[in-house]
């Protein structure tokens, strides 16, 4: 299926389109930006697209279904362009994404909170497709901007694309969540991967006055965006918003990938019930998720639908990172008054969630954007609530904390 050259103008066009009515009017030198970086250019002829059930991602081909690529690149959606860190799936597993072409009205939304202008340097974490930085390069220039990719093959292939098309940022390989010195000092620090703390590299390497935006991940849940910047002094002051669930940078992900893992059948768990429902902290409400996520830091959450056990319809689990406390909540199919619990460890972890679920209730059930991060120059991490010094509590050491994996 070929496509013509008026067909690619619509298209791009389109999408700034669907970009403003997310984001609202574009700036006059972003709005150049998406409609100029071509987004069809920079995916592979291989992607995943998302289930029409909604269930995981299929594979995509450009040659056997050119429509739905295409579509696909200027949909204002996300497009998976690596499964598994770029190895083969496991037999009958389901292939867990590892690297996508975010969302353009994310993308946006993340690029307008950037506040780039001439003249400012600008490192990106996370090149993935090279995309986003080549729409950084198209407002800044290509000496502006350095990228950074842990994958080779995923930064090889952006440096190809974006010279394709005539763009030039410095391209280089490496463990995003060091930063990459040799370009520093920058101005902005923009990530397009979700971290659980904010790398101490990153600090170091911006100038004071300098911005940081990255997306959060707490062990609970992956969503919300935080924007700080650096003073003098070495501090990042700044505050959260609502945002979309990223991949996480890889050295922020889970050591805990089965329930198998923490909950053992040689364990022998306390039990008791809980009048507070397993859905008020797990069942998609994106705000108390954040809110239970950086208040009981380092816990995470996985439903079990009809698990083989008798009177039990639905099963919670929670547990810490560090694989030595958990709890499980079950729901028995006939009431929603009361919920069996049994907890096993040093840390009382569905205590704790209801702890974090009954102070955000009591603080008025605020949003995302009333949590606010200060990180202290030796790297401390304290989370407040809608004023600095009147904080939930610190999280733990950044070494000990990271995001959910796939269970």
């Amino acid at each position: 299926m070929g496509t013509s050259v008026d067909e690619v103008e619509r298209a791009r066009l389109g999408l700034v389109r669907c970009v403003e009515e997310s984001v609202g009017v574009l700036p006059e030198v972003w709005r150049r930006a998406f409609a100029e970086v071509p987004r069809h250019a920079f995916l592979p002829d291989v992607v995943w697209l998302r289930r029409p059930d909604g269930e995981g991602h299929e594979r995509c081909e450009r040659v056997r279904e050119p429509g739905r690529w295409w579509a696909a690149a200027y949909a204002d959606v996300p497009v998976v362009v690596q499964v598994c860190d770029g190895d083969p799936p496991q037999p009958g597993g389901n292939p867990w994404p590892s690297s996508s072409a975010s969302q353009p009205s994310i993308v946006a939304d993340m690029l307008l909170a950037l506040q780039v202008g001439e003249g400012r340097r600008v490192l990106e974490v996370g090149t993935g497709t090279g995309w986003n930085a080549g729409l950084l390069a198209h407002r800044l220039g290509g000496a502006e901007v350095v990228t950074i990719e842990v994958d080779a093959s995923l930064a090889r292939a952006a440096r190809e694309r974006l010279r394709a098309v005539g763009l030039h940022p410095t391209v280089v390989g490496g463990d995003g969540a060091d930063g990459w010195a040799p370009g520093a000092p920058y101005d902005r620090i923009i990530a397009t991967a979700a971290v659980t703390h904010i790398p101490p590299a990153w600090v170091r390497q911006l100038r004071p006055g300098g911005l940081i935006v990255a997306p959060w991940a707490s062990a609970w849940t992956a969503d919300g965006l935080f924007v700080g910047r650096v003073d003098v002094d070495g501090y990042v002051r700044g505050g959260f918003r609502p945002g979309g669930a990223f991949m996480h940078l890889r050295g922020h992900r889970s050591r805990i990938t089965d329930v198998d893992q923490v909950a053992r059948p040689e364990h022998s768990p306390t039990t008791g019930s809980t009048e507070v429902s397993p859905w008020d902290v797990a069942g998609g409400d994106r705000t108390a998720e954040f809110a239970i996520g950086v208040t009981a830091p380092g816990l995470w959450q996985h439903w079990e639908d009809d698990p083989a056990v008798d009177g039990v319809r639905s099963r919670l689990w929670v547990g810490d990172e560090a694989g030595t406390s958990w709890a499980s909540v079950d729901y028995d199919g006939v009431q929603l008054r009361t919920f069996a619990v049994r907890q096993h460890g040093p840390r009382r972890v569905w205590d704790e969630i209801v702890t974090a679920w009954h102070g955000w209730s009591a603080a008025g059930r605020p949003g995302v954007d009333a949590y606010g991060l200060t990180v202290a120059p030796d790297g401390r991490h304290r989370v407040w609530l809608s004023n600095p010094t009147d904080a939930p509590g610190p999280l733990p050491d950044p070494a000990a904390i990271s995001p959910p994996a796939r269970r």
